[in-house]
Order: structure tokens, then sequence, then C-alpha cells
């Protein structure tokens, strides 16, 4: 372990196992949503791109209240805003007014957008499988849900409601 000189002693450093364990968590998710962004760039969508439309897709009607999806997705409404603003210029989705409350607004997934979905999805399926699924055993992955299900709940629970990022 290593110890750096610092202005508090107050600082719990992490041990070796603790800080591999770590570092082995960080360079894995950047690893793999590097992968699944160069997946959903072969479609001409980012990772987010593709989000949005899984949740659109899995909603009522095909559509959520902005509020809604900056929550689901853990944007900002500025940046949920910009990136709404995007796919509608690709016909992916578009903005529709929500009657009971003048300022609200729904992000309604086209035709295009389904059609885009469901022609991706089974790419996005395999890529999941093949840089996460199958290099795994099952006990694993029963393990990773155990270990990480309760820390999501908990973050997402201290996430504020009027505000996506977290």
């Amino acid at each position: 372990m290593v110890t750096i000189a610092t202005q508090t002693e107050e600082v719990s450093w992490l041990n070796d196992q603790e800080q591999e364990a770590w570092r082995s968590f960080i360079f894995t998710a950047k690893l793999v949503l590097a992968e699944l962004e160069r997946g959903m760039a072969q479609h001409d969508l980012s990772g987010t791109d593709y989000g949005v439309l899984v949740s659109l897709s899995e909603a009522p009607d095909r559509r959520l209240r902005m509020s809604e999806l900056a929550q689901t997705m853990l944007l900002e409404k500025s940046r949920l805003s910009h990136q709404i603003t995007r796919m509608e210029r690709a016909g992916l989705v578009r903005r529709q007014s929500c009657p009971s409350d003048r300022r609200g607004q729904f992000a309604v997934l086209t035709d295009e957008g389904w059609e885009t979905i469901r022609r991706v999805a089974p790419h996005h399926v395999e890529l999941v499988r093949s840089i996460f699924i199958d290099r795994l055993t099952p006990q694993q992955l029963v393990q990773l849900t155990e270990l990480f299900t309760p820390l999501h709940t908990s973050m997402r629970a201290q996430c504020p409601k009027e505000d996506g990022d977290c």
C-alpha cells in the first residue's frame, strides 16, 4: 500500500485488497462501456442514444416525461434536452407537450426510432453476451447481482428526485 502525506490524518486509505477490487471494477467498467460504445457506433448510435431508445421502447405508449427519462438515464435535464434534440434531428424521437403540465414535455419514440431499436437490439444483446455474460459462470452472475443490486438501490435512493444527475 502506498502512503501519501496529506494535511489531514483522518483519511482511511484503501488497503491492497480494497484498491485491487476498486481498480478492477473501474477498469472493467470502462472497458465494457467502451466496447458497447464501439458496438453502437456501427449503427450510428451512442450508448446514450441506445439507452434512450430502450427506455422509451419499454415505456407505456413508448413515451416518458423528460424528467422521468432524465432520472432513468442518470442525466441532468439540460444534458438530456441536448440528447433529445440530437435524436429528434435523426428522426428517432420527438417531443410532445404534456397536457396536464404546460412546462412538462414527453420524449416519444418515433416509428423510425422503434425500427432502429428492433434492428439494433439483437446486435446489442450479442455484444453484451460476448463482452460480459459469456465470460462469467452462472454462479458469478448471481454473485454480481447480489453484490451490485443493494449498492445500486442504495445509491439510486440518494439521487435527488428533481435532477437525474447523481
